[in-house]
């Protein structure tokens, strides 16, 4: 496995940021020694946990708060801590939060006698922003003792419902005798007796749910409920009305009784303050309201008022700020008000630094236990439970023990990250598509429908099987549920169920989608330009066409997965058997749909280089197909000269780059390819022998050897496709001059000409267009590309996170990165709507690297393109192979056939010339 980044640790990584110094570990680098501890008398601190065991910590008593919070995270591997604190009982006898920042000895008056509870401190709005599953269990612990308690007030069916969940992590599935038992010895609730039946029922139908399913089940019902992570503080009106304030994400809250009744939202907040007794909330001016512009609250004491206080400041800085505040300096001569601040991070900072850190993740793990067995006994609502569930972490654990190891895993986690991949795809046509071409009245109703008919059903099918996914490598990676009943670590099941499902989609609405827009397209020249306004959107980051051709290539992804899978399981594992029937149903959808698919491509490409042509409008046409694209040197009169060729079944294109706005190609010229003949010469270059008008030199100068090989090749094909084929004709336009009448464009003026001017121009005036697509690329680094490298770049798609780092840079930069049409594209996180920036591979070539480049990190490859230099870091093994393999799908002209990389210069000019020659 990868090791942990050194210029990372030094950042301070898990520890909280902007602390003045360091005095806290990262949870997630392994073999992280525990925090300093500063000199000084030590003192022992018993720190109740969640599932009511009591842990014992040895501390100073001059270390902050902070240090003694961050070794009862660093005991359980909490990597989203931030979320929780420690509450203690004060000498005034009200429940407070230890502070970080002050030394321990300045809050606990007798520490070896004061018990701290470690509790949820920040409750987020929605359970989905904990990316951890120990995270989400600690929060169903709280849930379970604010329902024992009774602070999470609910109706009878939603308390039912809950507990129905929390017995399913605990004693596994439904079984009437063990689940009455179980319920009679232990309460959960107030006033439980009346409402067993109930709950048995709701516990019948979770069958086959892991623990961790049946957290979130639990915090999805919990987070609906008004009641739900508030912690209710007496206070009165100003009409002496007994009341509650509380404070949550959103702001400040009034209750009475347990019924809200105002909202003070942050955005209305202008100030927060108190003053003895009295808590004032200073509001915004607002014209439309009749509220006072500063609300008083009288609450029992001064305590009381500054300890509420502190958690609206702390509340208020968790889950609106970027970061952590910074510490005002400190007065000259005397300090008025308090000095309090919120110390920590932020939520926002908590989800970058976990997303961030995906490489270095330790799993949860749950072990049962027998209670007779377990040396800690429980107090609390749950004494008499026949079984403990209790997280375990090793304190230090080895690089191999953080990841599952099985290659299998890698192949799941494959397909969930080119599912999120997927999914934003098919959103840039529901959702962007939509938005800006969809509601124009040139786009027509018939087009509209079939666009959206079709994509907006396979988007709500994809998000949600892409939400099971999710579930299932969250479970895969916790190896939490092999005690309940089977083993999860598999991902067949899923793939299964829900390919079975895609059967019935009808997937060959696409060819006519394709059809129904150019048709469209041609007929309306608004529609035109808003669907090339619209390419040229960032969110557009491939052509369009692409875009509705993506369900087609996603079954090929599926049908690679889980041959993947196939060969990877023997036949006795449990997954094989799921994997193998799935493997036939989507090889079944493949097969019909190929000889589609396969045409659908070819007139892909031919939309696609329709764009980039100028001075051609039909090259669009019944049973064309597209074989090559490339720039070659063509020999005339004038020397040679940097030319792009364009290779179809039935003719060949060439032509030169136009300095213009629109940087697109202008056609000079067609080598109709019935009655050529291919050959290559092994002779001196000479100008005068190949100015025949029946010749067509194509110079090597610049090229590979492969290179010129894959040309001849094609045309050779080319050649014996026209032969037999009573394809199109090979008139593009009448305005342009064909070989046979004039064999060079001497009539062509400078590259540097207005192309736009021209009689043959197929638009108006110049336009914008994209600079970076694959004919522009294969220009610029002098190389080709053909339609079997496009088919083969369609099915090597591949997204995840790599390390990346530039050759002369010492840190590493994680992003989120997917390869299609040939490029990387970056991007910060998965869930960004475009990328950052991209990296067309065409003419790169990828390595490892070399011992002297001083790389020393596992799983490293190198792209090198001339002085361009990257190096790229995966996070095992298998996905170092594939992308390996993806990428040079993309490199084939520098890493198909390396032994024969041979470029002729200018002193070695034997048999560097392709002659076209017609008999």
């Amino acid at each position: 496995m990868a090791e942990p980044d050194p210029d990372t640790i030094s950042s301070g990584a898990g520890q909280r940021l902007g602390a003045p110094e360091t005095l806290g570990i990262s949870t997630l680098d392994p073999g992280h020694r525990p925090p300093a501890m500063p000199p000084g008398r030590h003192v022992t601190i018993r720190v109740r946990m969640l599932d009511d065991t009591e842990e014992l910590f040895d501390i100073s008593q001059k270390a902050s708060g902070k240090v003694l919070f961050d070794l009862v995270c660093s005991h359980m591997n909490l990597i989203e801590g931030d979320y929780f604190g420690l509450e203690f009982q004060n000498q005034q006898k009200m429940m407070v939060w230890l502070d970080h920042i002050k030394p321990i000895i300045k809050q606990l008056r007798r520490p070896k006698h004061t018990i701290l509870r470690f509790s949820v401190k920040f409750f987020p709005p929605d359970h989905a922003q904990l990316l951890e599953e120990l995270t989400r269990y600690l929060f169903a612990l709280q849930i379970k003792q604010d329902l024992y308690c009774g602070r999470l007030t609910c109706n009878d069916t939603s308390a039912a419902l809950m507990v129905s969940y929390i017995i399913q992590s605990e004693i596994g599935d439904f079984e009437e005798s063990q689940c009455r038992s179980h319920l009679l010895n232990n309460n959960y609730i107030p006033d439980q007796m009346p409402l067993i039946d109930k709950i048995m029922e709701f516990h019948s139908k979770n069958i086959g749910q892991t623990p961790a399913e049946s957290d979130y089940h639990l915090l999805e019902v919990a987070r609906r409920l008004e009641m739900y992570g508030i912690r209710l503080h007496p206070a009165k009106d100003r009409e002496g009305t007994k009341l509650s304030l509380t404070v949550a994400h959103t702001g400040v809250l009034v209750f009475q009784g347990h019924t809200k009744i105002n909202a003070f939202n942050w955005s209305k907040v202008r100030k927060l303050s108190f003053k003895r007794k009295r808590f004032l909330i200073k509001l915004r001016p607002d014209l439309n309201s009749s509220c006072q512009d500063t609300l008083e609250f009288l609450m029992p004491s001064r305590d009381c008022c500054k300890v509420f206080w502190k958690i609206c400041v702390e509340y208020h800085a968790f889950f609106r700020l970027f970061e952590e505040p910074k510490p005002k300096p400190k007065p000259v001569l005397f300090s008025r008000g308090s000095s309090f601040r919120f110390s920590g991070r932020t939520q926002k900072q908590v989800i970058e630094y976990v997303r961030e850190s995906e490489f270095k993740k330790i799993p949860f793990e749950r072990v049962l236990r027998e209670t007779q067995s377990c040396s800690v006994q429980q107090s609390g609502p749950t004494q008499q439970s026949p079984v403990t569930i209790l997280f375990t972490h090793p304190p230090f654990v080895m690089p191999l023990q953080r990841f599952p190891t099985d290659r299998a895993y890698f192949i799941a986690k494959e397909l969930l990250t080119t599912e999120r991949t997927y999914v934003k795809d098919l959103e840039v046509v529901t959702v962007s598509f939509q938005s800006a071409v969809g509601q124009d009245e040139a786009t027509p109703d018939s087009l509209k429908d079939a666009i959206f008919s079709t994509f907006e059903p396979l988007h709500k099918f994809h998000t949600g099987f892409l939400r099971e996914v999710e579930q299932r490598l969250a479970l895969w990676e916790g190896r939490s549920n092999a005690h309940i009943k089977g083993d999860y670590q598999r991902i067949g099941d899923v793939l299964l169920k829900n390919l079975q499902g895609l059967k019935v989609t009808n997937l060959s609405k696409q060819s006519e989608i394709l059809l129904e827009l150019e048709k469209a397209c041609k007929a309306s020249r608004r529609l035109e330009g808003l669907c090339r306004d619209f390419e040229l959107q960032k969110v557009c980051y491939i052509p369009l066409n692409v875009f509705i051709l993506r369900p087609l290539h996603r079954l090929i992804h599926y049908k690679q997965i889980l041959e993947r899978l196939c060969k990877h399981y023997p036949a006795t594992h449990v997954d094989f058997r799921d994997c193998r029937a799935a493997l036939a149903d989507v090889s079944e959808v493949v097969d019909q749909l190929q000889g589609s698919l396969i045409k659908m491509e070819n007139l892909q490409k031919l939309l696609e280089l329709k764009k980039d042509l100028i001075g051609v409008d039909n090259l669009v046409v019944p049973g064309r197909e597209f074989i090559r694209l490339g720039c070659l040197s063509k020999l005339s009169g004038k020397g040679l000269q940097q030319r792009m060729f364009f290779l179809f079944n039935d003719v060949i294109l060439y032509t030169s780059r136009g300095m213009t706005a629109t940087n697109q190609f202008k056609v000079h010229g067609q080598l109709p390819l019935h009655g050529m003949t291919v050959s290559a010469i092994v002779s001196q270059m000479n100008t005068e022998r190949w100015s025949g008008c029946h010749q067509f030199v194509i110079t090597r100068e610049h090229l590979s050897l492969v290179e010129m090989e894959k040309w001849m090749e094609d045309v050779k094909m080319a050649i014996e496709m026209a032969k037999t084929s009573n394809g199109p004709s090979s008139e593009l336009s009448n305005n342009l001059l064909t070989f046979p009448e004039c064999p060079e464009d001497s009539s062509v003026e400078a590259e540097s000409e207005d192309d736009m001017t021209a009689p043959h121009a197929s638009l108006e005036k110049p336009t914008p267009h994209r600079g970076n697509t694959m004919v522009h690329v294969c220009w610029h680094r002098n190389t080709s590309v053909s339609m079997v490298d496009f088919s083969i770049a369609v099915e090597n798609q591949l997204s995840g996170n790599l390390l990346r780092k530039f050759k002369n840079s010492n840190g590493w930069q994680k992003l989120w990165v997917v390869f299609t049409n040939f490029s990387l594209f970056f991007y910060k996180s998965h869930q960004d709507d475009y990328p950052l920036a991209s990296l067309p591979l065409l003419g790169y070539s990828v390595t490892v690297p070399s011992e002297s480049e001083n790389i020393h990190k596992d799983y490293v490859f190198k792209l090198h393109f001339k002085s361009h230099v990257y190096y790229f870091r995966s996070e095992s093994e298998y996905t170092f192979e594939r992308w390996m393999e993806v990428i040079r799908s993309a490199t084939v002209p520098s890493s198909r056939a390396p032994d024969a990389l041979i470029t002729l210069g200018p002193a070695q000019k034997e048999g560097n010339e392709i002659i076209l020659s017609y008999y």
